[in-house]
């Protein structure tokens, strides 16, 4: 976790408000060199690898030495070296550790070790949105925790953290784990959530989603509970945030609803606060406000706050790098997250420049009991080729290997695009683009063959799409289309194939 952490999380709370933001900054750059100087000389892997790269650790002395340090990823670190040799003092089997894995969609799963150390961790962070958002200290609260149970991250990590939270005696808050099972979650609604202040679902969007529009016929009234959100694993528009407003009890959508910015390699990272939020709705209608905090990007990004002590973020080259205390402890790390960095103080100044008073705006809002004084970070695509369908990873990899089949290879060319797209109620789904072979055409029979082999390879290959569609299979379907030869709406004639459409 680092050194100097809080214990006692009101006080934590109190110093978000009012400590400066130079104050957190510096708490992050120790602890970063603290994490260094330790994995260099406790870490086995790390060790090798800067041996490597001919770092001489002695020259890293202040954090502007960063630079000189070169950059961990799966394949260059992760994936060269024994789990164990990539631990504290090359130890794997000697601790108590909760495993969780990637899906395994670009092949093998990749396994990441926690420890009790990161569920607090992730305790502290949730617990201070739940503080700082739902006032739990004086709301009794039934938490719906709808992410996805097992071998993932998601749904145990939350669990964990929210066992931690409700053990402590200030709190009443009361925790049912549905996982992505529909029913389950809206049964614990319907029969439980009228005992309580208020009811709070955590899950990935679009599931959350099909909640809400489902509710009416499992007989769940939104608008006789107090309800609050807290989504992971994928962006969302602002539109779909407004979508929850219109269809529940929910009154303001800056302290009701966030987001987290979170991997399987390092946990929650960070998360939107009240201010994020509102300042992420201000740059949707302001071209003055998007140029001057997020530049050239032309999505809208998710823009969260951080604790610089837990995770050290990077700018490098418009992507994200990170460093923190982990399982597997990790030093300047790719996320493979596109997105940047900006500081609290850089935020005002930026507003004042526009001609903008950010603090008669928070004021505007009915927010300034919430904002901490810490930096940002902010994230609008990953640099793999992945899409995320209800908070699941799949990869055109996985695409791929069927469109080779044998018996398909006169009728198509092997290529394919993925996207996930909307409907006109909002709801997600998986659209993949084939390319034909030229002059050919796809009967009703030869299109079904192909859905078919393209979902059975995905239900084999990848564990996370095979729970989800046990839980709702309807949604998990994906919608084929086949495209001319060469149509340059999805497929390159010459360069890279865009094997995913943003």
């Amino acid at each position: 976790m680092g050194k100097g952490v809080f214990a006692d999380i009101p006080k934590l709370l109190h110093a978000l408000r009012w400590k400066s933001e130079d104050f957190w900054l510096d708490r992050g750059n120790q602890n970063a060199l603290h994490l260094f100087n330790s994995m260099s000389a406790r870490v086995p892997a790390y060790k090798d690898f800067l041996n490597k790269h001919n770092v001489n650790v002695g020259l890293i002395r202040s954090i502007d030495d960063f630079k000189y340090l070169p950059i961990l990823d799966k394949d260059n670190y992760l994936r060269a070296y024994d789990i164990k040799d990539l631990c504290w003092d090359g130890k794997f089997d000697e601790h108590n550790w909760v495993i969780s894995a990637t899906s395994g969609s670009t092949g093998e799963p990749y396994y990441f070790p926690r420890t009790d150390v990161q569920d607090k961790q992730y305790a502290i962070n949730a617990e201070l949105y739940l503080l700082n958002n739902f006032q739990i200290d004086r709301k009794s609260t039934l938490y719906i925790n709808c992410f996805a149970m097992g071998i993932w991250i998601g749904g145990v990590f939350t669990y964990q953290a929210l066992k931690h939270i409700a053990q402590k005696a200030q709190y009443n808050i009361t925790i049912a784990n549905p996982g992505t099972n529909k029913k389950a979650a809206l049964d614990a609604i319907r029969h439980l959530g009228g005992e309580f202040d208020q009811v709070i679902i955590g899950g990935y969007p679009p599931f959350v989603k099909d909640l809400i529009d489902d509710g009416e016929q499992y007989g769940v009234n939104w608008f006789m509970h107090d309800i609050g959100f807290i989504f992971s694993a994928e962006g969302f528009t602002e539109d779909f945030r407004d979508y929850f407003v219109e269809k529940t009890s929910l009154i303001n959508p800056l302290r009701g609803t966030l987001n987290h910015y979170g991997t399987v390699d390092m946990g929650t990272m960070a998360h939107e606060t009240p201010l994020s939020i509102m300042v992420r709705r201000l740059a949707l209608h302001s071209k003055d406000v998007y140029a001057k905090l997020l530049s050239n990007i032309h999505k809208l990004p998710t823009i969260c706050q951080y604790l610089p002590e837990f995770f050290y973020f990077e700018q490098q080259d418009n992507g994200l790098i990170c460093s923190s205390f982990s399982g597997i402890p990790l030093m300047r790390y790719d996320l493979k997250d596109s997105g940047g960095i900006f500081t609290f103080s850089t935020l005002f100044s930026h507003f004042n420049k526009i001609g903008l008073d950010l603090s008669q705006l928070i004021k505007d809002n009915k927010i300034q009991d919430t904002i901490w004084r810490l930096p940002f970070v902010f994230l609008y695509e990953r640099k793999d080729f992945v899409v995320t369908l209800y908070g699941v990873n799949i990869y055109p990899e996985t695409i791929r290997k069927v469109l080779i089949y044998k018996e398909f290879q006169n009728y198509i060319t092997g290529k394919c695009q993925l996207e996930v797209d909307f409907d006109q109620k909002q709801n997600q789904f998986l659209c993949i683009y084939i390319e034909k072979r030229p002059g050919v055409i796809i009967d009703k029979d030869l299109s079904f063959r192909i859905k078919e082999k393209i979902i059975k390879r995905l239900l084999l290959e990848n564990s996370e799409y095979y729970q989800l569609s046990n839980d709702i299979s309807e949604r998990t379907v994906p919608k084929i289309i086949f495209c001319d030869y060469e149509d340059s709406t999805h497929f390159s004639t010459g360069g890279k194939q865009k094997w995913i459409k943003k």
